[in-house]
């Protein structure tokens, strides 16, 4: 699920950081690299494969050679024919580090995926829904009324860790004061060894087989009781996981504490950093908070918290006018079709009443389509309706500080000041 680049990369010849996406050979573009994503600096690439090159070959980079699909049509055609472009081994870019490539079921073809998906399903059911609803509202509320007002904290620490964790414990039914814990370990699965919170990759496997250990103790203690209805029950009881082996365990514990952390978390975040640089929009939501679930998938679309999924060519095939071969990597860039005009209006503007505004491709399309959609725009509107009954303005007090990498794309730290309503 995660990239592995050397930290000597950031410097090395694979940085596109500083470079004139115009001035350079277009063969030479190589997205890959997490420099230009930490720098905030991708924009320009995007934008220039997807007008001049939208089904784009990089030869060379440190990840190997691979695809790039930059416009919204042709990513929604890898996306639905999971026939031809296959999930397995893995959705991140390389292709394996030492032992850690882990199965899980986002990273299957039928029938497995199906039949593993189908056992976790339920506990983003709409009746589920309805049920978590009045408890994340009422977390909301206490972490709001929590917070200090006219002093500079950190939004990302205080409030998008803080209840996507408390979320997460609550699907996982996992020991609430331990709830740190799942952050920790979602930031080592996705780390770069060497560019964020892993400082090698032997530090990042153990942190992985801490996890790996935790969950154990608690599927042994749940397979022996009556189902319940928590992600470790429905795995450990389920028909189709519960005899998974351990490697196959772990990487959809993984993949449910990355999907259910990650990307909204990182949404939380980037909604206020949005708000600030459109203060437009954010007088528009003053005026009409009943614009908040639209303006949500705005956000979604605005961050698009997964810059990319990967999938591997099956059987040569075409795509764009270009001849893929079987075995070649392809990279869906979410957030290249995410602003491809061609088929989303002012695609660069931000935009909180926006016509059609959850006809993103931030949560994928097809089989593999994002489980916790639902759950995922739920709480983001919970915490904005909460956010307007309490506050005139979130404002952004510095320069976010975002994740080294090109995968997961998101923020470690979000200086901020609230101002309460007067």
């Amino acid at each position: 699920m995660s990239e592995v680049i050397t930290p000597e990369h950031k410097q090395s010849k694979w940085s596109m950081v500083g470079k004139d996406a115009y001035a350079m050979p277009l063969e030479d573009i190589d997205l890959s690299h997490p420099g230009i994503w930490q720098a905030n600096e991708y924009l320009p690439f995007l934008e220039r494969l997807r007008n001049e090159d939208p089904v784009h070959y990089c030869k060379e980079s440190a990840v190997g050679p691979y695809w790039s699909v930059m416009k919204y049509k042709d990513i929604l055609e890898v996306d639905t024919n999971p026939d031809i472009y296959s999930s397995e081994p893995t959705i991140g870019i390389v292709d394996t580090f030492e032992e850690f490539t882990l199965p899980s079921f986002i990273a299957m073809d039928r029938p497995k995926h199906d039949d593993q998906r189908r056992i976790v399903q339920p506990v983003v059911a709409p009746a589920n829904l309805k049920n978590l609803e009045v408890l994340i509202r009422e977390r909301v509320c206490k972490i709001l009324d929590s917070l200090p007002l006219e002093k500079e904290f950190d939004w990302v620490e205080s409030v998008s860790i803080e209840l996507t964790t408390q979320m997460l414990a609550t699907l996982f039914d996992f020991p609430f004061e331990d709830r740190y814990k799942l952050t920790y370990w979602s930031d080592m699965a996705t780390s770069i060894p060497g560019g964020g919170l892993a400082k090698s990759q032997e530090e990042r496997w153990e942190a992985i087989q801490e996890c790996l250990a935790y969950f154990t103790r608690l599927w042994n203690e749940r397979v022996n009781t009556e189902p319940g209805f928590d992600l470790i029950s429905m795995l450990a009881h389920g028909e189709s996981t519960r005899d998974m082996p351990p490697d196959e365990f772990l990487g959809n514990l993984l993949l449910l504490i990355v999907g259910g952390n990650d990307t909204t978390r990182n949404s939380i975040s980037g909604g206020v950093i949005a708000l600030n640089e459109n203060p437009q929009e954010y007088a528009k939501l003053r005026k009409d908070t009943s614009l908040i679930p639209n303006m949500v998938s705005e956000i979604i679309r605005w961050q698009t918290p997964l810059a990319y999924m990967r999938r591997t060519a099956v059987r040569d095939t075409e795509l764009g006018g270009k001849h893929i071969k079987a075995g070649d990597k392809v990279i869906m860039w979410y957030v290249s079709g995410n602003r491809d005009a061609e088929v989303i209006n002012r695609p660069n503007d931000f935009w909180i009443d926006r016509p059609n505004a959850r006809n993103h491709l931030s949560f994928g399309f097809g089989i593999h389509r994002c489980m916790g959609n639902r759950l995922a725009e739920m709480q983001l509107r919970i915490l904005w309706e909460e956010i307007m009954q309490r506050f005139h303005f979130v404002e952004l007090e510095g320069e976010p500080q975002r994740v080294y990498s090109s995968f997961i794309k998101g923020y470690t730290h979000l200086p901020v000041v609230l101002h309460g309503k007067t």
